[in-house]
């Protein structure tokens, strides 16, 4: 065998062997590009003020209709329509009902600036026709049609808590069953606003976080929790069996209703004590119904693997009856119906 020919075969060998490892490293790159989480860049957002729309976690144009044990923490009302329905078995807790007074008026008045605000915004990001999987830093994003979510959707505000996020949506918002929005490193809901050029719907049992403002509608579908605000501008939000967590920043932590301690019982650490009941002269029953509100600390927090989960949900929604029985001190009868809403935390 001739040098001539050894070198040529070594030669052949030495090839064979640079394109199977280019490969190899080609294909080991579209993996670990496959498996990393997209970030998105975009403009710098600033916060959109909702003046007084700011203390309502849910505002309708025509109506609001709920259906089971939702638990409002923060304002409910509408206008200029005046049909507000299910509010009891529903409550109010840490907010007042407006039926087509000026304050919901007022409110209607500011959304809609606040909605105009947020649609005004530079964007040079085009947000994914569906939000699940990804993992965005704050800026605007727009959305050219419609968008959807399923999965996780996660808002990194890498250890800055004024880190904003708006999406501007041209159509319909519409989120998948049991879909999150994750905050994660400092991320606060109040920073979170979603402008929904048509109408909103929130998937069953899903975790949905921040300010829609729909032009349209908004309809939360069965056990859906939210630590946010459900406002529609010229049509309804209809609701059922959900959890609305007040998300304004200045409050501190988020508003979140919860169980009153019982009179005649201990009080639990953390909550306060309630004053026992003073003893009533004799009257004739009273058929009357205070849902007033009331306010409770935040529930335990859970600790999970590369991460916090804030169990800021309900625990017991509470629907507390009042009455006055003849010939008897003043009873109080508390009602409680077991159910669960969760706002998570990375």
């Amino acid at each position: 065998m001739g040098p001539m020919f050894m070198h040529s075969r070594f030669n052949d060998v030495s090839r064979r062997y640079r394109i199977g490892a280019a490969v190899v490293v080609s294909l080991a790159g579209v993996t670990l590009a496959g498996l990393a989480t997209p970030v998105l860049d975009a403009h710098a957002a600033t916060t959109v003020g909702l003046g007084t729309a700011d203390s309502y976690v849910v505002l309708g144009g025509q109506s609001v209709t709920n259906t089971g044990f939702s638990v409002l923490a923060g304002d409910l009302g509408v206008h200029p329509g005046s049909s507000i329905t299910g509010f009891p078995p529903g409550i109010v807790v840490g907010g007042t009902t407006h039926r087509t007074d000026g304050h919901a008026g007022q409110a209607q008045t500011d959304l809609t600036l606040a909605y105009d605000a947020a649609a005004g915004q530079t964007s040079n990001a085009a947000s994914p026709p569906d939000l699940g999987g990804q993992k965005l830093v704050g800026g605007v994003y727009a959305s050219s049609s419609a968008a959807e979510l399923t999965g996780t959707l996660t808002l990194d505000a890498a250890g800055d808590p004024g880190t904003v996020w708006i999406f501007q949506i041209k159509s319909e918002l519409t989120t998948a069953k049991d879909s999150v929005v994750l905050l994660a490193n400092g991320a606060l809901a109040c920073n979170v606003f979603w402008q929904v050029g048509s109408s909103a719907t929130l998937g069953t049992s899903s975790e949905f976080v921040g300010t829609i403002m729909a032009l349209t509608s908004v309809t939360v579908n069965t056990g859906a929790a939210i630590e946010g605000r459900a406002l529609a501008r010229n049509g309804s939000v209809t609701l059922d069996d959900n959890t609305f967590t007040d998300p304004r920043c200045t409050a501190g932590e988020p508003v979140v209703p919860g169980t009153p301690a019982v009179p005649g019982t201990p009080a639990v650490p953390g909550t306060p004590a309630v004053p026992g009941t003073p003893t009533a002269p004799p009257a004739s029953p009273v058929d009357t119904v205070d849902t007033g509100a009331v306010s409770v600390p935040a529930s335990d927090e859970s600790t999970v693997s590369g991460g916090r989960l804030a169990e800021t949900g309900v625990d017991s929604t509470t629907l507390l009856f009042a009455g006055a029985i003849s010939g008897v001190g003043g009873i109080v009868l508390l009602v409680l119906a077991t159910r669960r809403g969760v706002t998570r935390r990375a």
